[in-house]
């Protein structure tokens, strides 16, 4: 046979041919089988559901050559696409990607239903068999996906968002399979255009070893000599910014060669919106340099880490976890406050409550008479956030797992001290 036979042997539960021996054979072969044991499983469960799905949603009079073709036309294009983790866990691998032992999306895929029905309900319509036709689509395969549970509102809120008005992110650690994969789909999405920071040669023999396409998207070799004139350029503006701040003009220009440095100056300086880090680094290494080069908005005195939980009762908040150790009554509540108001961009009302052993006083401690004294301070700084005052954590989870509506949002702060203090934040 000539270079990479393709050798489908569909018997179940037998092939004609076994996988193994015909590997041993031939390195270069592409095989399928019916066997989930085996790479490439043809499974009709990859096409018949979603011809039928799309077949029913446009009382389709018959099910045509068209739409199985649309079908396979549609499994096609997912199988070349960036694979989910979801997918990898479930069948216990690290990096699926399109080539001679990925040809076809695996039967748990979520993205089947969204990505084969709406491809076959259309060739319905295109070929003159459907009864009934649909005018926006991407509303349909939303639909679809509210079916396997798969629509969450906040991911679809900020994705509809940001592909209104796209902006120009940097990815420093763009050297990583993780953040190559997500660049590429957030720009295939239009969710954002990717910048990515790192060594050239090696993001492209990452991308190429792993099928991701990342043709489009700039990559910038911060340590290259052709970007040294930028390097220093950038040195010099953390210079003024840091020069009687313990930084000095030869480790400004030093501190370019490094990723969330020469990222954080680009957002700076406008040549990029936003910057994404801190995957293969530890949190401070990742938000220092935002802080010495861009700084706090106005009037915040107190950072804090946020994070998001999404739960089937809508999204948890949680901080902060991250950054303040043992924090004072006072900064507490600006960090209660600070946290609130993010989560009104997110078009949510936020409902407080601060979390402590204390159960509504029950204990006098120095640590739950902060949480006390901190809950007093967000009331007279803000009286018209929604306030539950403070009580142990699993009186709330209590609440939470008996509510069918209760809880929306938390936020957790200081996890990291000892006085273990915690927040929660709600939203209807």
């Amino acid at each position: 046979m000539p270079k990479n036979p393709v050798v489908f042997a569909l018997a179940n539960p037998d092939p004609e041919i076994g996988y193994e021996e015909a590997a041993s054979v031939r390195k270069d072969i592409i095989m399928a089988t019916g066997r989930t044991d085996f790479p490439n499983q043809v499974n009709n469960v990859l096409g018949f559901p979603y011809i039928f799905r799309g077949a029913l949603d446009m009382r389709a009079s018959a099910i045509n050559e068209a739409m199985k073709l649309a079908a396979v036309k549609a499994l096609a294009e997912l199988a070349k696409t960036a694979v989910p983790d979801l997918v990898n866990m479930a069948y216990n691998q690290t990096n699926l990607s399109f080539g001679p032992e990925y040809i076809i999306p695996k039967p748990l895929d979520p993205r089947l239903l969204s990505t084969v029905a709406p491809a076959v309900a259309k060739a319905a319509v295109e070929s003159g068999v459907a009864q009934q036709s649909i005018t926006n689509w991407a509303e349909y395969e939303l639909s679809l996906n509210k079916r396997l549970g798969l629509d969450n509102q906040m991911i679809r809120l900020i994705s509809n968002k940001a592909r209104r008005d796209p902006k120009r992110l940097v990815f420093a650690d763009a050297e990583n399979i993780k953040i190559l994969k997500a660049a590429s789909i957030i720009y295939d999405d239009g969710i954002a255009y990717p910048i990515l920071l790192g060594n050239e040669a090696r993001i492209k023999n990452i991308a190429a070893e792993n099928n991701i396409d990342i043709d489009d998207l700039p990559i910038i070799d911060i340590r290259s000599d052709a970007m040294e004139a930028k390097r220093e350029f950038f040195g010099s503006l953390l210079f003024q910014k840091r020069q009687r701040k313990g930084i000095n003009k030869y480790e400004s220009s030093k501190l370019m060669r490094t990723q969330n440095y020469f990222g954080a100056m680009m957002v700076e300086t406008g040549e990029a919106d936003s910057m994404l880090s801190g995957l293969t680094r530890n949190y401070a290494d990742g938000i220092k340099p935002a802080l010495q080069i861009i700084g706090v908005d106005e009037g915040v005195k107190k950072i804090a880490g946020m994070y998001i939980l999404l739960t089937k009762k809508g999204p948890l908040f949680l901080a902060d976890t991250t950054v303040n150790i043992s924090p004072t009554a006072e900064e507490l509540a600006d960090i209660t406050l600070l946290v609130a108001k993010e989560v009104r961009n997110f078009n949510m009302e936020p409902r407080v409550a601060m979390l402590s052993y204390s159960n509504f006083g029950s204990s006098d401690t120095p640590e739950a008479r902060l949480v006390a004294e901190a809950s007093k301070i967000v009331k007279q700084k803000n009286p018209w956030v929604y306030f539950n005052y403070f009580f142990f954590f699993f009186n709330f989870f209590h609440q939470l797992v008996l509510s069918t509506s209760i809880v929306v949002s938390i936020l957790v702060f200081n996890c990291a001290s000892t006085t273990a203090t915690v927040a929660i934040l709600c939203c209807n």
